[in-house]
């Protein structure tokens, strides 16, 4: 019989061992439970280094004060063929709507029925999304507003210069305009004006609005200097020797 292993991730401890505990009466169903984020990208990483891989991870919506959605965008990458769940006390569309956005395959009420909940679980593995029919109008209708302004974003950032796009991602960064300068070899009054080139077509009047922006175009930050990152590992280095 073909195992399912299953992740439960809620700081609500009580609510993550009963649930743990019934879904481990499954006969094809193992669990580990765990109760924050970081918690939970552990047990993945010491399982990958194991040779063994979770099939389902369960996560609260509202875990640490509300980073389950978080937490399923950024256990995505490098995972594929882990199918995230998120468990829910009531229904949000917008919510659900940013779930889904960040990679889960579905949303669930945390009071459902247990039957309803593995029927969830086996269902995304075969590849199907599940979503309380309730919300299904509601989601639909924030995904099609989110695609309406990512295009229209992604048609901002394509009016850019190709070097304004160099200091759009710096800005995604984080970087500021004297780091922006250092990074792309140009004085720090060039860069003000490409800053304020980008703000004026992105239509935007604050850094802040453009990487926001920025995001919904799938414009990513700037990467770090192979030199620089390699300078920082020497210096941390150095420090913990000395």
């Amino acid at each position: 019989m073909a195992r399912i292993r299953v992740l439960v991730v809620d700081d609500h401890r009580i609510f993550a061992e009963s649930l743990a505990a019934a879904l481990a009466a499954e006969p094809d169903v193992d669990v580990t439970a765990a109760g924050s984020g970081p918690a939970a990208l552990r047990c993945l990483d010491r399982a990958a280094g194991e040779g063994r891989r979770f099939d389902v991870m369960l996560v609260d919506s509202d875990l640490g004060g509300g980073d389950g959605v978080a937490l399923v965008a950024g256990v995505r990458e490098g995972r594929p063929g882990l199918r995230c769940v998120v468990l829910a006390e009531k229904d949000d569309a917008p919510r659900a709507a940013l779930a889904l956005q960040a990679g889960a395959w579905g949303w669930v009420a945390k009071d459902c029925s247990l039957q309803r909940l593995l029927a969830v679980v086996r269902g995304v593995l075969r590849d199907e999304t599940h979503l309380p029919p309730a919300l299904l109008t509601g989601v639909l209708r924030e995904l099609t507003e989110a695609r309406k302004h990512r295009t229209e974003s992604e048609r901002l950032v394509e009016s850019l210069t190709p070097r304004e796009r160099e200091v759009l991602r710096c800005m995604v960064a984080g970087l500021g305009r004297k780091a922006v300068a250092e990074r792309l070899f140009l004085s720090p009054h060039t860069v003000r004006t490409h800053m304020q080139n980008v703000l004026g077509k992105l239509g935007v009047h604050s850094t802040l609005a453009a990487v926001a922006l920025a995001r919904r175009a799938g414009v990513g930050p700037a990467e770090e200097p192979p030199g620089a990152a390699l300078a920082g590992d020497v210096v941390e280095r150095g420090g913990q020797l000395a």
